[in-house]
């Protein structure tokens, strides 16, 4: 198989709207939740999320372009305008402003995970709708809320050609994004992917339906930056966020031809199904603990030659001991030897934007050697026995960082990211 590597890294996050800005916030155990801004709570038990902050679409997309896009699409044209630049994979403007890939536009392809689209356009559009009829509804209602349209707007900025794809496998739908695009790039379909994922769901609607499920945080909402606690005894819930992170990857060869900086290898990649329940994991953990150990083995690698794992780690009941009996099931002994974190801890639950953002992490991890932290963590839960470095981030070198991703439907992803020499 080809050999793949990362050359670019972008990110929009309640943390951080760069990827140094999310590096020092790991480092300093920051969190970005709090209250919620953009709409009003009155009524609402869950009045708290990880919210983008100051984030100006203008900074990364013209002005013009931006108004058309939904707030999904806007973060991740951002960030992949980030990682293009990192990766130096972008001409100079034109005349008319617009710059475009230098790589092959045929042989660029874009795979980017989204779990629910432009949920504020349909809310929008939908009372439009019920208030005044459907001749009040925003025209571009359909192409601004459908989860395809952050790829398709990607590939219209920079003139991409390749596939350009969208994958919904919710939770995991950004992990999974970065694997499919992976293969694309292993198999020879494509040199160069842009991929990740990206979420924008801090609307009533959405906030509504999740604490219906009784999935979100409520009991620290007078204390949000305390509210998201995984693997804790006191957990109650996830705290909802949002964002984007995105790659550039392509292939070795490609890559050293261009003379680009490597940031690190993305050596292995696998997906399971539980086939167990719509929202809950299965608490034995095979079907997660399957797509671990197919990650080793497409990687190439044991279980002792991964040093960090960053967790899914939701801050929920059921899943936290259930991915750390995932874990032994799959690492046996070296579970206990594993540094393992959930960085959903500061910057909350992003949904499908998470597999992108924990991606970069772990690639900031094996870069600057260092474990970022659980914060909130004090006292672990039942079931909960491994090391989830609690409060502060720990120093040491990484060679080789595994991330998982756990989505409702019972989706498993799993991606390995390993220093490049």
């Amino acid at each position: 198989m080809r050999k793949v590597v990362v050359t670019g890294m972008g990110v929009i996050s309640p943390i951080g709207n760069s990827v140094e800005e999310l590096c020092a916030s790991l480092k300093a155990g920051k969190s970005g939740i709090g209250p919620i801004t953009s709409f009003d709570t009155t009524g609402f038990d869950v009045t708290i999320a990880g919210e983008v902050k100051e984030f100006d679409p203008g900074i990364w997309i013209e002005k013009k372009e931006a108004r058309k896009m939904a707030r999904f699409v806007q973060f991740a044209a951002a960030a992949a305008t980030q990682a293009l630049t990192d990766a130096n994979l972008l001409s100079e403007p034109n005349a008319e402003g617009r710059r475009q890939v230098t790589s092959d536009p045929v042989r660029t392809g874009i795979v980017i995970g989204n779990g629910i689209g432009g949920f504020e356009i349909v809310t929008e559009s939908h009372k439009k709708l019920f208030e005044s009829g459907p001749k009040r509804m925003l025209p571009l209602t359909v192409p601004m809320m459908i989860p395809n349209e952050a790829a398709g707007n990607i590939s219209m900025m920079y003139g991409t050609r390749g596939p350009a794809y969208t994958q919904v496998t919710a939770c995991a739908a950004g992990t999974d994004a970065i694997g499919q695009a992976l293969d694309l790039v292993r198999s020879g379909r494509c040199d160069v992917v842009i991929t990740g994922g990206t979420e924008a769901v801090i609307i009533p609607f959405s906030i509504g339906g999740f604490q219906m499920l009784k999935a979100l945080s409520t009991k620290r909402c007078h204390e949000p930056e305390k509210a998201s606690r995984p693997f804790d005894a006191d957990r109650d819930g996830f705290v909802m966020g949002e964002g984007s992170g995105m790659l550039v990857i392509e292939s070795e060869e490609h890559a050293k031809k261009r003379g680009a900086k490597i940031h690190a290898e993305l050596a292995g990649y696998a997906a399971t199904a539980d086939a167990y329940h719509i929202t809950a994991p299965d608490p034995e953990g095979i079907g997660c603990s399957a797509a671990v150990k197919l990650a080793l083995a497409d990687a190439g690698m044991k279980p002792e030659d991964i040093q960090y794992y960053n967790a899914h780690g939701t801050s929920t009941e059921i899943n936290d001991p259930t991915e750390t009996t995932m874990l032994k099931l799959a690492f046996g002994d070296h579970a206990y030897k594993l540094k393992i974190s959930s960085t959903k801890s500061m910057h909350g639950h992003c949904i499908a934007g998470g597999g992108g953002m924990e991606a970069i992490t772990c690639i900031l991890a094996i870069r600057d050697g260092f474990f970022p932290p659980t914060i909130n963590l004090d006292n672990p839960g039942e079931g909960c026995d491994l090391d989830y470095v609690p409060h502060k981030a720990q120093y040491g070198e990484i060679n080789a960082a595994m991330s998982g991703s756990l989505g409702f439907g019972g989706h498993n992803g799993m991606l390995i990211f390993r220093r490049y020499p």
